[in-house]
């Protein structure tokens, strides 16, 4: 039997009220318990009538099949359905994972965990199990509420989903989607299964999934939603409201309205709330007098999110090269924007590759594989290390105390560097610095570095005198202010210099600063050293 049998999300009956109460879904646990059952069974019955062999249902292999179940499923007396819904609810707690109940073959509790739990809370369920897992679960969803957990999930775990549903299911959940998520979905996924989807859906939800994807991936048209209600700006506000009824049903949302003119070019922006407080015969045109905030569809979707959050706005319009209104960028959308940007950059500052999906979902050699070549890179580029000590071997010899403070002396400089790297690259996120503020960037680093290398100095020379005498240690004293100083500089400079040859200013991370500056501030203290010691 395919899978498929096991992800088409099925309906809930309609006569069990939905109060998110554990015995009143106990009903509803059942009735898509027994479902199920039957499914596998006629299924069964069908691959055999077809082949002559029984072929092995998807839940054996997962080592969760219905069988088992028997017992809490069966109705027997009041009394004995009471203690079984009593038992239902023992059996799952927020300890216990969705995983742990079907693996345990224990459906009537992961039914009722679903029933209690919220969408995204069952997406990030599904994200951190395996296929056959998550095929599981997320067939024991009502439609509706599989179509809200199936938008809350990241497109790798859609596709996952996705792909081993049979066509009719198929097509009804894709068809149910947002634009706007649908075509993020398929941007990642491969191209039979862009060619399904498209196939199947109606001529007006396929021709805004095209749109969507002619934009490229990162831009605002890429994340922005078609679905808009728009207000001609010769309406009044009563004609205007009358419009949003007739048309707010098929809009992602009515919170936001822009107003447009005959050629569809945004004019104004009007809030929901402006339209209810105002007298009905008002004029659109005397609601907003100052000009619309909005971003164009070929703008990089983090400008425009974050443009969002500085002008506390929950929509921003979207328009094209000739200000026509194309879409919205709503703020669910805006926040994954931004915080897939910061995860990126925070994989990057940590010198490893950004990946998809759930890390509790991810195998032990695919985050190997991400953090493999970053390590490689800075493998090679600690030579340069090897290489300095080497060439001031002579020095060493002479001064073999020298040598017991160089790890104090690159980590004080390493993490000096990584912290101006990391502040900068935040700050260059946020629009708090650009690139013209290099030179200012320059002056304010060094004195930071140096203010800060003056106070390890006073540490640094007295274990320096306790351990080795006062001359190494006036040598590490000053070799932490100008190394901390340098340092700084580096790891603020670094960053903008990227952004100007238009490189990622994440991939200027710490490690790769700490790995410069560990080679260059061995070139400082020795040369501090052989002007202070004569040596």
């Amino acid at each position: 039997m395919s899978t498929d049998l096991f992800l088409a999300a099925s309906a809930r009956p309609a006569d069990v009220p939905d109060d998110g109460h554990t015995v009143t879904h106990t009903g509803a646990a059942r009735a898509r318990a027994a479902e199920t059952s039957v499914i596998e069974t006629s299924a069964t019955e069908t691959d055999t009538a077809e082949t002559g062999v029984a072929e092995p249902c998807a839940i054996d292999a997962g080592a969760a099949d219905l069988g088992g179940y028997d017992s809490l499923l069966t109705d027997t007396s009041p009394v004995d359905t009471a203690l079984t819904e009593m038992t239902v609810a023992e059996q799952y707690s927020d300890h216990v994972s969705l995983r742990d109940l079907i693996a345990d073959r224990r459906v009537a509790a992961a039914l009722s965990w679903l029933d209690d739990q919220a969408p995204h809370r069952i997406a990030d369920e599904l994200a951190r199990m395996d296929a056959v897992h998550a095929g599981i679960a997320f067939r024991l969803l009502d439609k509706d509420r599989a179509l809200e957990v199936f938008e809350e999930l990241e497109p790798v775990d859609q596709q996952q989903i996705l792909s081993g549903m049979r066509d009719q299911s198929f097509r009804e959940l894709v068809e149910g989607m947002d634009p706007d998520d649908r075509a993020r979905m398929l941007r990642e996924a491969p191209a039979t299964v862009v060619k399904k989807v498209l196939a199947g859906l109606s001529p007006r939800e396929r021709r805004m999934t095209a749109a969507l994807l002619g934009y490229s991936e990162g831009s605002a048209g890429h994340y922005m939603t078609p679905e808009v209600v728009a207000l001609h700006r010769d309406l009044t506000v009563e004609q205007a409201l009358g419009v949003v009824r007739a048309k707010g049903a098929h809009a992602e949302t009515v919170y936001t309205l822009p107003v447009v003119d005959g050629g569809r070019r945004l004019t104004r922006v009007v809030e929901m709330r402006e339209l209810v407080l105002s007298d009905p015969g008002t004029p659109l045109a005397e609601l907003v007098v100052t000009a619309p905030v909005f971003a164009r569809a070929t703008d990089a979707a983090e400008k425009a999110a974050r443009l969002m959050r500085e002008t506390n706005l929950l929509n921003l319009p979207v328009v094209d090269s000739e200000d026509r209104l194309v879409g919205l960028l709503t703020i669910d959308d805006a926040v994954e924007v931004i915080e897939a940007a910061d995860s990126e950059d925070v994989a990057r500052q940590a010198g490893a590759s950004p990946w998809a999906g759930h890390y509790m979902a991810a195998g032990v050699f695919q985050l190997a594989r991400y953090r493999a070549m970053w390590l490689l890179l800075l493998l090679v580029a600690a030579t340069l290390t090897v290489t300095v000590t080497d060439a001031f071997e002579v020095t060493l010899a002479r001064a073999a105390h020298l040598a017991l403070f160089i790890p104090l002396l690159i980590g004080a400089g390493g993490n000096a560097g990584a912290q101006a790297a990391t502040s900068c690259v935040r700050a260059l996120a946020v629009g708090e610095v650009r690139v013209s503020d290099l030179l200012k960037v320059i002056w304010r680093e060094c004195r930071v570095g140096l203010v800060l290398g003056s106070m390890l100095a006073v540490v640094g020379m007295v274990i320096g005198a306790a351990f080795v005498g006062a001359q190494i240690a006036v040598v590490v004293g000053i070799t932490l202010v100008i190394i901390c100083g340098w340092a700084a500089t580096i790891g603020g400079t670094m960053p903008l210099l990227a952004k100007k040859l238009r490189i990622d200013p994440a991939v200027i991370s710490a490690p790769m600063v700490t790995t410069l500056v560990d080679a260059t501030g061995l070139i400082i203290y020795f040369t501090t050293a052989k002007l202070v010691m004569g040596i």
